[in-house]
């Protein structure tokens, strides 16, 4: 079926991300990530998408960082994922909400234990003297939690969630003449927009 026949977005992703998965290189779940600050200046930087389904968009991050103050102010967000292999783009915006602590304690638990050293090590988006310094502050905990099972999530490191109230479908087609379509929330459901291109 073409892609713009289709009326479920969560289930067209996950169908796109996985021929992402099968083409691109690597992190075909590599996604910009879209926030704003208190004066409404932009920023934008790659995150890894690390979960997705009816309920939105799921990564992780260090609360204390730029990203995490800025989408605690704003508590709203916006998402680009571009394979190139494919030539397709998605991209998603909407309120964001945190993760519940059991989903953060579950994802953080999953990863390789020196990466959590490091949630732990690194003061996320602040000055560092040096990249020294930083392997210093990561020996310290390698002494502090030397038992790779008993490494705790740190209460400013969780994840968030952001729950589209748009999301756009975009294909490369012959002399720019692409196919774009366009899903906005309407209450449970969705209503569904051919765009030009």
């Amino acid at each position: 079926m073409e892609f713009t026949q289709r009326n479920d977005p969560h289930q067209l992703f996950e169908e796109w991300l996985e021929e992402a998965r099968a083409s691109e290189i690597n992190d075909p779940n590599a996604v910009a990530l879209a926030t704003t600050d208190n004066s409404g200046m932009p920023d934008v930087r790659m995150v890894l998408l690390k979960g997705h389904d009816e309920r939105g968009f799921v990564f992780y991050t260090n609360f204390e960082s730029t990203k995490g103050q800025q989408l605690l102010a704003t508590g709203k967000a916006a998402m680009g994922f571009h394979w190139k292999s494919l030539r397709r783009q998605v991209r998603l915006r909407g309120a964001i909400e945190k993760v519940t602590d059991e989903e953060a304690d579950a994802y953080f638990s999953s990863r390789h234990p020196q990466s959590r050293r490091g949630a732990w090590a690194s003061q996320q988006s602040r000055p560092l003297a040096s990249r020294d310094a930083l392997v210093e502050q990561l020996r310290a905990f390698e002494e502090t939690y030397a038992d790779d099972d008993a490494i705790p999530r740190p209460p400013h490191w969780s994840g968030f969630r952001i729950m589209p109230q748009s999301i756009e479908f975009w294909q490369d087609g012959e002399f720019r003449l692409h196919d774009r379509i366009v899903f906005e929330r309407d209450g449970e459901g969705w209503t569904k927009t051919r765009l030009n291109p």
